[in-house]
């Protein structure tokens, strides 16, 4: 069976594609203090206020110089120093050098630091080799790193622990930065208990909010969680009313397959619009998106590794977008050689659990976790990376060349 053989069920592309065609960024913004805006996005392009560094400084710890005073005598006397946040006061005798240290403002008139080692210090004055000095060596000359006006961060742009420091050293105190978007999420099953409870007969504990949840909020958002909403079509209707009501994004776990009490599909229908329903994923495939009125609404799978992987895989791209974010991309494929077999039917690309390693040739080998069924969760708890089987693929033996997936930072 090939993947022209799965009728009604749309390739993973198109899936995406279509997502991100419905979404659109929140307009909201908001100024915060730096200190507060580690993983936000920006609402404008930041241009630097000042040069960085504001002014010529030592790159080292040493002696400043004139060339000109070397040439004629290649010992000098010191008379004076240059420390950071202290800078030379007052002038600066010909034939003379200064002590000035790491990070120090140059005096006017330098246009060499010689380091500390390669100097000899006498009661005389600081004995140098002139033909080791050269013009500017040592030397960090203003707006070297940045220039003013320079634009240093674009909209669009996650804030990172690596953007924070730069910022700082620019004198940002605040940054506008878009709302967050908010998720409102609930999981549905008569059969769902909370965790720390016994279980009855013929029930499950409520696990999957315990990994969307986590997601959303790694994802930049504020969640508005509404617990578990049995198999009632009133109860249904109503959380979808609220849920609608407070947040950008609806999404729920449970209730998009075909049973009888699988009642979303039903209520999504009468209040919203459905985009489509099946994916040809594994696993996965009754992933659903659509609209509810202003918000929009994203179905997962009852399974917790469907639920979990569909949420990575993808609903967060479409809170990347709604967010701002610019600059989220697909985590990158690699070719990995196998350890081990992979079970496999053509019709659905398939996202395996694997194990992923470097072996001594620098080469990416990966093997099985193991239970590939959608309801084990352990297989996700022991991988590190996704093996991306081909819609059209069947089994892979050991041996085979496949592409993997490293999970990025949201996994972690």
């Amino acid at each position: 069976m090939g993947c022209c053989d799965a009728p009604g069920l749309m390739p993973i592309e198109e899936a995406m594609a279509k997502i991100l065609e419905n979404t659109h960024t929140v307009q909201e913004t908001e100024s915060l203090a730096l200190d507060k805006a580690i993983g936000r996005v920006l609402a404008s392009e930041i241009l630097s206020p000042i040069h960085v560094p504001p002014f010529d400084n030592s790159a080292m710890d040493g002696y400043a110089v004139r060339i000109a005073d070397l040439n004629t005598q290649s010992t000098l006397p010191l008379a004076g120093q240059s420390f950071a946040g202290a800078p030379l006061q007052g002038e600066w005798p010909e034939t003379t050098c200064i002590r000035i240290m790491t990070g120090a403002q140059i005096p006017e008139g330098c246009d060499a630091v010689v380091m500390q080692e390669n100097v000899t210090v006498t009661d005389e004055g600081i004995v140098f080799d002139p033909s080791s000095v050269k013009t500017n060596q040592n030397i960090r000359p203003l707006g070297d790193d940045i220039q003013v006006g320079q634009l240093v961060l674009s909209k669009g742009k996650r804030l990172t622990a690596r953007d924070l420091p730069m910022l700082a050293s620019l004198g940002v105190a605040h940054v506008e930065v878009y709302r967050k978007p908010i998720v409102a999420t609930f999981s549905t099953g008569d059969e769902l208990k909370p965790v720390g409870t016994p279980l009855g007969a013929g029930e499950i504990y409520d696990s999957n909010r315990y990994g969307t949840i986590p997601l959303f909020e790694k994802f930049g958002c504020d969640v508005v969680d509404l617990g578990v909403i049995p198999d009632d079509v009133e109860l249904l209707a109503q959380a979808f009313e609220k849920a609608k009501t407070e947040a950008d994004v609806v999404v729920t776990s449970g209730g998009v397959s075909v049973g009888e009490a699988d009642f979303t599909k039903d209520i999504l229908e009468q209040k919203g619009e459905i985009g489509f329903w099946k994916l040809a994923i594994k696993p996965g495939k009754p992933f659903a998106f659509g609209k509810l009125d202003d918000a929009l609404f994203c179905g997962l799978p009852g399974n917790p590794v469907s639920a979990f992987m569909t949420a990575y895989i993808l609903v967060q791209p479409l809170l990347a977008k709604l967010g701002g974010e610019r600059e989220w991309k697909e985590a990158p494929t690699l070719p990995a050689k196998t350890l081990s077999s992979f079970k496999k039917s053509p019709g659905r690309t398939d996202y395996q659990r694997g194990i992923y390693a470097i072996n001594e040739h620098g080469e990416f080998e990966v093997e099985t976790t193991g239970n590939q069924s959608s309801g084990a969760f352990r297989s996700m708890s022991l991988a590190n990376c996704f093996v991306i089987l081909e819609r059209e693929r069947g089994r892979v033996e050991a041996g085979e060349t496949v592409q993997i997936q490293l999970f990025n930072s949201t996994l972690y």
